[in-house]
């Protein structure tokens, strides 16, 4: 090479003088000379000090791309309200006014979005996760009392006036959801009759499913009861795989794991379903809603739960 002018920039913790040698001894026509002169070469690593050299040209794509994808969460931003219902039934300016309080985030199986008995942080609109509400029913043992998927809130009580949550919500399948905080939730849902109508609604069959949970335990088959909870399940998350273990199906639904064994092998030898590591797929819809009890058919899927 020519000099330092033709040389990459080289910030103090990009390179090494070592490295910065190797550049300067290469051959002044060589093909990797010209190779990074045309911008074919992003960046030269040391692995033995575990030093990089980004070329400009490299950093200026970098900077690009991030600009481009940030452009893109804003766009896919803008068109998620259908991917709530709750916030698809807010008329467009309702919605674009809510939009620079709602953060797009990404969620983990197993996160903890609020716990009982503390304050309420954020309220959840989610788009492809579900999310399980949870009740304690011992100091050892939580029981599902509610899920939440794209039809809901998860939050509901903050436009009750109560800040403190009464169940554990926790995700059950991971995927994005918008979240606003507790206390701007609270000022738009004051100047929003729309927001309030739904949340409302939210209310309301939460209130319905949490009875017909209650009734379903104490009236029905466990193989009946988990076929309704299945297609509860794929409602929410919009698929057919369900990515659930059968110890986890246990805990929530409270039972032993043996008969939540039973009752997939059971379901499995009827082809309405299979499972395999972690993973249930609903092979034939038809055939699990008629083995599944009447409560899937009275609020298996509102348009509306928190």
């Amino acid at each position: 090479m020519a000099g330092d002018d033709a040389l990459p920039e080289i910030r103090p913790l990009s390179g090494s003088v070592r490295l910065r040698r190797a550049l300067q001894e290469l051959p002044r026509d060589g093909a990797e000379q010209r190779a990074i002169e045309a911008g074919e070469i992003d960046a030269v690593i040391d692995y033995r000090g575990a030093n990089v050299i980004m070329f400009p040209m490299a950093r200026r794509a970098l900077r690009a791309a991030a600009s481009r994808a940030s452009a893109a969460r804003r766009k896919a931003a803008l068109e998620t309200p259908l991917a709530n219902a709750v916030l698809a039934a807010l008329p467009r300016d309702e919605y674009l006014h809510l939009l620079p309080a709602l953060e797009f985030v990404t969620l983990e199986f197993g996160t903890v979005l609020h716990e009982a008995g503390a304050p309420i942080p954020y309220v959840y609109f989610p788009l492809d996760c579900v999310v399980c509400l949870l009740t304690t029913t011992d100091p050892e043992r939580m029981v599902e009392t509610g899920m939440v998927g794209y039809e809901g809130i998860v939050g509901v009580s903050l436009g009750l006036g109560v800040d403190v949550a009464s169940v554990r919500a926790v995700v059950q399948t991971a995927g994005s959801a918008m979240r606003m905080s507790a206390a701007r939730f609270g000022r738009d849902f004051r100047r929003s009759p729309c927001l309030q109508h739904e949340l409302y609604r939210c209310a309301s069959a939460k209130l319905a499913q949490a009875r017909q949970t209650a009734a379903c335990i104490a009236s029905h088959h466990f193989e009946q009861r988990l076929a309704c909870w299945l297609l509860m399940a794929s409602d929410r998350s919009r698929s057919e795989d369900l990515f659930l273990t059968h110890e986890y199906l246990a805990t929530i639904l409270n039972v032993r794991r043996v008969s939540v064994t039973m009752a997939c092998t059971s379901l499995r030898s009827r082809e309405l379903i299979t499972y395999v590591r972690g993973t249930i797929r609903i092979l034939d819809r038809a055939g699990l809603e008629a083995v599944s009890c009447a409560c899937y058919r009275s609020v298996g899927f509102p348009r509306a739960v928190a």
